[in-house]
């Protein structure tokens, strides 16, 4: 299983980095991003020691392990900038924290994010069809997620994924121990939002191809 979106004491995860692997490990995962959250206050730390981490890790686990962060509540305008901070210091996976409907993230971010090309729009929330539509064009993987609140809009992401043929993934977003979900328990999240076993599938292939390219 392929899981980009889980947090560290990095951020507000509850566990060290090497226990977040450990627990992946033990619930079958074969490739998964650390993804804390960033903004313009520790955005270069926490990718250099991420970095760091996986290099470490590299070879000594039995999964491929990938720096990655989740630009979160940032203005709009800060997103692109922070995108391309990220990447130059080594960050494999660029999440955006979308515009869940639980949060009062600011108006704007899952365009901005998608205009900036993020690797991933972490649940989207109630996003339009001209933002799928051009995430489908700029190749921004839509989230379908695990993580209770924002999984209240899973359906509407997926209903707009499927009518404007952009791209998804399934991430669990964990933040503690009993977040991180076998496959069975991945598949039964993915059919309760409209999705197939085909789509699951798909969507797996989606994430290997991101960290694979």
């Amino acid at each position: 299983m392929i899981d980009l979106h889980m947090h560290s004491t990095f951020s507000d995860g509850e566990l060290i980095p090497s226990e977040v692997v450990s627990r992946a490990l033990f619930a079958g995962y074969t490739h998964l991003a650390i993804t804390d959250h960033v903004d313009p206050s520790n955005v270069e730390n926490v990718v250099e020691r991420m970095v760091h981490v996986c290099s470490q890790l590299r070879g000594k686990v039995r999964a491929q392990v990938y720096p990655g962060v989740e630009i979160t509540h940032v203005p709009p305008r800060l997103i692109a900038p922070l995108a391309a901070i990220a990447r130059e210091r080594g960050a494999k996976v660029i999440l955006m924290h979308g515009e869940t409907i639980v949060e009062p993230v600011p108006k704007g971010t899952n365009l901005a994010a998608i205009r900036a090309k993020v690797n991933i729009l972490a649940h989207p929330g109630l996003l339009s069809e001209e933002e799928a539509t051009l995430a489908r064009k700029n190749g921004v993987l839509l989230e379908i997620t695990a993580r209770k609140g924002h999984s209240l809009t899973n359906g509407h992401v997926a209903r707009m994924a499927m009518k404007t043929g952009a791209r998804l993934v399934y991430n669990t977003d964990s933040h503690s121990p009993g977040d991180f979900t076998p496959w069975e328990a991945a598949l039964q999240i993915i059919r309760g939002s409209g999705l197939t076993e085909k789509d699951a599938a798909r969507m797996q292939a989606n994430a290997r191809e991101l960290v694979e390219r």
